[in-house]
């Protein structure tokens, strides 16, 4: 019989929150809420639980690539920009984090120049992972066993999405990503060696954290009200109509699944999903569901509104407004808004950035919804402000850490708009990437074919996307009409 302490370290909520049903099972003992004279302290919390490492790991790697910029600056910077000359700064870590390319008829000139960065990035991931699972009392030998191949399907996935005819329909990593995984996983099966090196949650994490030093605090304040209306005012409203009409007229079952996805359709696609999923303990068939969706939903509203833009006759202002709370991808909303030209694009991408910063506002609230309402026992103890704590996914904290404290270096310090940006072009944003790219093959690997039909019985899934689409569609049009061409039309007129 296992011991106490056994028993918390199995149950503790920083294991697997995908494989946590809807409503736990008490005589499941994966599914059994962790007592409160079971759980570890804060400091034992910090140094062992995965969302505290996913904060640990991504501020080393922010530090790593910063303190490289900013000692690789240029002599003569401070002068350069008082003079307003022309100013560029390089990450010296550039050749060594990379990505596979593009290319057109031979898949190895995707790798062909890049192949230093992609064994660059493959020592930094394992040796990182390695050694804070090894700190975490997890395996790290166990996770190297596996990890080779799960980076080199990722590659895989990175190199497909290069290819150009695919690259120019913008179908992105991520779906070849999850379709990589999920082709291994339903015909040869994923091995139980190959699982421990397939932490999704914890590159999700990490990649999220990331992702923070790329939302700006600075950059919104110069962007404007009228953005944020549309952003910040429409989306809420559609992820809970969204929500409630799932559960008050579809009836979808699982309420985990239907906050994925809506999430997903209402604030931006994939990375809300993932933070979502992460707050309300979805299962991986739902993540996995929510993110085919979204894909499937992005490559078509990509290809078609530009289209519609140009019937109705809308404006680039208004066009590109309406793109950017829309459609779910960032890369597509920057492809769909350069159909309609450079205005288009700009007013599109600025909408779409302020809307990211709702991630960890949504996984916030979703988590407290979820500990005080959709998990509450009426019959037991009610829930006080230790247990939202508990629940809440700490690497949210990572997030909105990082964009505050990289909104104050890019408003600063000198020449800080230049160093961030040579920070997050040549190393970070790159890393995110991959970080995400692994994520999606390790879903793939451990999503059954099996398990995820049940959940698309009766369409369901699909009508509640479809249906959220439509109202986001009807309300950011009407709140983009009325801030870009009323309330705010001299303050955005070119």
């Amino acid at each position: 019989m296992s011991s106490k302490h056994e028993s918390s370290d199995q149950t503790n909520s920083d294991l697997n929150p995908y494989t946590a049903g809807t409503v736990p099972d008490p005589t499941d003992p994966s599914d059994r809420v962790t007592l409160p004279d079971e759980r570890k302290s804060l400091w034992q919390d910090m140094t062992t639980s995965e969302d505290w490492w996913a904060i640990w790991c991504a501020a080393i790697l922010l530090a790593i690539a910063f303190a490289a910029v900013w000692f690789a600056k240029p002599d003569g910077l401070a002068e350069s920009i008082v003079a307003q000359d022309p100013i560029e700064v390089v990450s010296p870590l550039k050749d060594w984090i990379a990505k596979p390319g593009k290319w057109d008829s031979n898949p190895l000139q995707s790798i062909g120049s890049s192949w230093q960065g992609i064994l660059g990035v493959f020592v930094i991931i394992g040796v990182l992972f390695a050694a804070a699972n090894q700190i975490r009392s997890r395996s790290g030998q166990a996770f190297l066993m596996g990890f080779p191949i799960v980076f080199a399907l990722a590659t895989f996935a990175y190199v497909l999405a290069g290819q150009s005819v695919i690259k120019a329909y913008n179908l992105e990593y991520a779906l070849w990503a999850l379709l990589v995984g999920l082709i291994v996983s339903n015909t040869l099966g994923t091995p139980d060696w190959l699982r421990k090196a397939a932490l999704t949650e914890f590159f999700i994490k990490t990649g999220l954290v990331l992702l923070g030093a790329e939302v700006l605090m600075s950059r919104l304040l110069a962007l404007g009200l009228p953005g944020v209306f549309v952003a910040w005012v429409v989306t809420p409203v559609v992820l809970v109509s969204t929500f409630i009409f799932g559960q008050k007229v579809l009836k979808i079952r699982s309420k985990s699944l239907n906050m994925v996805i809506s999430a997903d359709m209402s604030v931006c696609g994939v990375s809300a999903a993932i933070a979502t999923a992460a707050a309300c303990k979805a299962k991986k068939e739902e993540l996995s569901l929510s993110i085919g969706l979204s894909l499937g939903f992005t490559v078509i509203m990509m290809a078609v509104m530009p289209v519609v833009i140009k019937a109705l006759g809308l404006d680039p202002i208004l066009g590109g407004a309406w793109l950017g709370g829309t459609i779910d991808s960032t890369g597509a909303v920057a492809a769909a808004g350069a159909v309609l030209g450079d205005e288009a694009l700009e007013v599109a991408a600025t909408v779409k950035m302020i809307q990211n910063i709702l991630i960890g506002v949504t996984a916030f609230c979703v988590a407290i919804y979820w500990v005080t309402y959709v998990e509450r026992d009426e019959s037991g103890p009610k829930i006080g402000l230790s247990e939202i704590w508990y629940r809440f996914p700490k690497f949210v904290l990572g997030f909105v850490s990082m964009s505050i404290l990289f909104s104050i270096l890019y408003s600063t310090l000198l020449g800080g708009p230049e160093l961030i940006g040579a920070m997050i072009s040549g190393s970070t944003k790159t890393l995110r990437g991959w970080f995400f790219c692994l994520a999606f093959v390790s879903i793939g690997l451990e999503t059954n074919f099996r398990q995820l039909l049940p959940q698309l019985k009766g369409g369901k899934p699909l009508v509640l996307y479809a249906s959220g689409q439509s109202l986001n569609l009807i309300l950011t049009l009407a709140m983009a009409w009325l801030m870009f061409k009323v309330v705010f039309a001299d303050s955005v007129a070119p």
